[in-house]
């Protein structure tokens, strides 16, 4: 009989986490992405996007580059309040993001950190129908003045 709850006690905790992972997989936006550098096109920094409990979602960097003829660069100086001096690897670069009810792949009213300027702008994002990129606009005020960049996920 011990032997029957073992195996029905491992094919629950099994069940759950072969559930979990698939919770993560059917999220488009979770996962890792390649930034691009929408001026030099070459890549700057790879970051994690992760869903937090309470549905927002947050990215942190987890890879960074430099651009060839300049320094890479590991701390940010230039970043606000608590994030002053921080480490780029783990820094949040993007939080508050939230899905659209009306469209799943668009996110909205989330911030965006500029971890070189140590700016913080509002963001939103837009998945492709693919899921494979991600472009993100952050702005100032509204939307028009602003910046777009496309991740790429891996």
């Amino acid at each position: 009989m011990k032997k029957i709850y073992q195996q029905l006690f491992a094919g629950i905790v099994l069940s759950t986490l072969s559930g979990l992972s698939i919770a993560a997989e059917t999220d488009p936006l979770v996962g890792k992405w390649k930034t691009v550098d929408d001026r030099t096109g070459y890549s700057r920094a790879d970051v994690e996007i992760r869903k937090k409990a309470d549905g927002s979602y947050e990215g942190i960097i987890v890879t960074t580059r430099n651009v060839p003829g300049t320094e890479k660069m590991g701390v940010c100086y230039n970043c606000p309040g608590e994030l002053k001096n921080k480490p780029f690897i783990g820094l949040p670069f993007i939080w508050d993001f939230k899905q659209d009810p009306k469209n799943p792949r668009e996110f909205q009213n989330g911030k965006v950190l500029d971890p070189i300027g140590g700016k913080i702008y509002k963001g939103k994002a837009r998945l492709s129908a693919s899921g494979k990129h991600l472009t993100l606009r952050g702005y100032v005020g509204v939307s028009v003045i602003g910046r777009s960049v496309t991740w790429i996920k891996y």
